[in-house]
């Protein structure tokens, strides 16, 4: 049977309907990264198959509603250093394409980080193999993006819980000046890139005041350092925004610029033994640690949605300190919380669902901004 022209379209708009999502904006004038243009840039982590833009419905959603991207790993070192002699930036190339085809500020993540280790790299042993590789790896890297990546987490996590520096194969082979190297490195390969130290728990007190002073240090020693990255892994209670607060203060004080670079709200209970953000962290399941596999209860939901309103209400008040803030992931379904500290739960953590509908809190964030008009 030959269709008529308005019965062919109609047929075919149904069948793209019926097998592809549709990303609608929210009944809002407005986007988030539209609402918060003038106070910060709102950033998301992207993941390699949205890296690759997969999902046009998905990539719809990235380019609307967030101005600033970070690659969720493919940048770590085990990916684009996999061997001593041999770099692979297939993804990282991708990555910079994506942002730039999307007009965005590209960052960059990350250059030193203890996990993820490109294994070749964790068996060096003495101070010279480890200066050639951190020179090698960090030069080249940086150098090939100079100009195009907007900042760089230069260290990532180099700090316990108390302030002290993590015994890392960087600390035991080079020392702790190993900081020092790095970020000079990395000014040296692009002079206008801005450095970041990245690290979660800085909001607890010890671990803060082991970050100021090692960024006391850097300065002291000659590093161009221009931000600290506060990943914000909380919960619905905690940290306090006191806590934030005070975080948000005494780094600004170092005259450099504060980030939130990984933020997502769990809405699950933590095993009593795991603190922190640490992925080397497992915890066994049981059904106590995953109360909704099915759906979050509006409750829940309400909870949540106030928690993001409240955090969003503090970054506002000191929007000149802050340079981005950055949810790590696009949607619900994505998000590392869902296999950390325990694999296989359902938690909820974003601002939008797993089918990439905006949430309660992602309208408690938009509604906190159109509010101020």
């Amino acid at each position: 049977m030959k269709l008529t022209k308005p019965l062919f379209i109609l047929v075919t708009v149904l069948a793209i309907s019926s097998c592809t999502k549709i990303y609608k904006k929210p009944e809002t004038a407005v986007t988030i990264k539209e609402a918060y243009k003038e106070n910060f840039y709102i950033g998301t982590a992207l993941s390699q198959s949205q890296i690759e833009e997969k999902d046009p419905m998905v990539t719809a959603l990235i380019s609307k509603e967030f101005n600033s991207i970070t690659p969720e790993n493919i940048m770590k070192s085990m990916f684009t250093h996999p061997e001593q002699d041999r770099f692979d930036f297939k993804l990282s190339d991708k990555y910079v394409a994506f942002g730039e085809k999307h007009n965005m500020f590209i960052h960059g993540h990350t250059l030193i980080w203890h996990s993820q280790l490109a294994p070749w790299m964790a068996q060096i042993k003495d101070s010279t193999a480890m200066a050639d590789m951190m020179t090698n790896h960090i030069t080249t890297i940086v150098s090939k993006y100079k100009g195009r990546i907007n900042s760089w987490d230069v260290v990532n996590e180099a700090l316990n819980e108390d302030g002290t520096l993590r015994k890392s194969v960087f600390l035991n082979s080079y020392g702790k000046d190993f900081l020092t190297l790095a970020f000079k490195l990395a000014a040296k390969a692009d002079p206008k890139t801005d450095l970041y130290y990245n690290d979660y728990n800085l909001c607890n007190a010890k671990k803060r005041k082991g970050a100021v002073d090692m960024i006391k240090n850097l300065q002291k020693n000659g590093a161009k350092i221009d931000g600290v990255g506060e990943q914000g892994h909380w919960n619905l209670t905690s940290p306090s925004l006191d806590e934030i607060e005070q975080t948000i203060l005494d780094f600004s004080a170092l005259g450099i610029k504060v980030a939130f670079t990984e933020l997502d709200i769990t809405v699950l209970p933590s095993p009593w033994d795991v603190v922190g953000a640490d992925v080397n962290q497992k915890s066994e399941a049981n059904e106590k640690m995953n109360p909704y596999p099915k759906v979050l209860p509006d409750s829940v939901q309400q909870q949540l949605a106030a928690r993001y309103e409240a955090i969003f209400k503090l970054f506002l008040k000191h929007q000149d300190k802050i340079s981005r803030v950055t949810l790590w992931g696009v949607n619900d379904g994505q998000s590392w919380l869902n296999d950390w500290p325990i694999r296989g739960r359902t938690n909820y953590p974003l601002l939008f669902d797993r089918e990439f509908k905006p949430k309660e809190a992602y309208t408690s964030v938009l509604k906190l901004k159109e509010a101020k008009k």
